[in-house]
């Protein structure tokens, strides 16, 4: 029995990169997942704690200022942070409310608690810190095109003015115009056949993961990475019941990817034994195009009730 080869993804060496580009890659993830009034003080050179600042959105609780602290360092110490949080509150005359370090290095459930009593102590009711790794997580959810970018040298703004603008490029459109453009990466064989039909399950993860990519980033590209058109992101929509249903969309579309990953690394999708790697002919496990389908459904479903002329079907 012939084994398709398990996919894992390589972690990203954010030590390779210095401060400031770690601080320009933090300020385009807060921009791209929808963060508003996001200001770069780190490029500035007198930050007095405060790298960035920026409103975080939420539906259920009022918004949230946050003062960001990018700390691309081997490890986060208690000093550091203590550091960081007593110059930011005492730049904003004690009103400070939330504060967010992202690190480049792991952080223990015990330094977490540590800095979290610094904070409370400071009167910072809100102290998260998110590790490299779960920043990592963020990234490839909401930003892999901007990961992307930072890991291969792409082209990438080096400014706050420019990183804005290049997000930026859909603010004139209506919510219905940017949902309507929303509705082409989903026009593709992906999200029509089913997967007792399917021929071509190589490029399925493929597909799924470009989907996400062009509902998080704006940018559509083929399988191959090949740029077909920009396009609004989540982001670019102002209504925050629709924004959140986007994004339920993504959550789903992350979940039908895990769970095509899971069960080629549990043997319940296998490539045939012919071994032809061009050979399209695979097999499926008793109920996994079933189970495939159904969460695949439950996507479509959403993107029906709120993206107009959304018409993609199961053949």
């Amino acid at each position: 029995m012939t084994r398709m080869p398990m996919i894992t993804v390589k972690p990203i060496h954010f030590e390779d990169y210095d401060g400031l580009e770690f601080e320009r890659l933090v300020f385009a993830y807060l921009l791209r997942a929808g963060w508003r009034d996001v200001a770069w003080y780190g490029q500035t050179g007198s930050d007095l704690g405060r790298d960035i600042i920026a409103t975080e959105l939420f539906d259920d609780v009022p918004d949230r200022r946050t003062v960001v602290q990018c700390v691309n360092r081997k490890v986060l110490t208690l000093e550091k942070a203590k550091r960081d949080m007593t110059r930011a509150a005492a730049a904003d005359a004690g009103a400070l409310d939330a504060f967010l370090l992202v690190c480049r290095a792991k952080v223990s459930a015990e330094q977490r608690d540590k800095v979290a009593r610094v904070g409370k102590n400071l009167g910072i009711s809100h102290v998260t810190i998110w590790s490299g790794v779960e920043f990592e997580e963020h990234l490839r959810l909401h930003g892999e095109f901007l990961l992307r970018r930072f890991v291969d040298g792409e082209i990438f703004p080096d400014d706050g003015t420019g990183l804005l603008a290049f997000v930026n490029e859909f603010a004139e459109l209506s919510d219905q115009e940017a949902l309507a453009l929303l509705r082409l990466p989903f026009d593709r064989p992906a999200f029509r056949t089913p997967f007792h039909a399917e021929t071509r399950l190589f490029d399925f993860q493929d597909a799924i993961s470009n989907t996400i990519s062009a509902l998080n980033t704006g940018v559509w590209k083929t399988r191959d990475g090949v740029t077909i058109r920009r396009l609004p992101s989540i982001q670019h929509i102002s209504a925050p019941k629709t924004r959140e249903a986007l994004q339920r969309i993504v959550r789903d579309l992350d979940r039908l990817r895990r769970l095509f990953r899971l069960r080629m690394e549990d043997g319940s999708i296998q490539h045939c034994d012919c071994n032809d790697p061009s050979c399209g002919m695979f097999k499926l496990g008793e109920g996994v195009a079933e189970e495939l389908d159904a969460v695949r459904n439950q996507m479509l479903d959403r993107a029906r009730q709120i993206i107009p002329n959304f018409d993609v079907d199961l053949a």
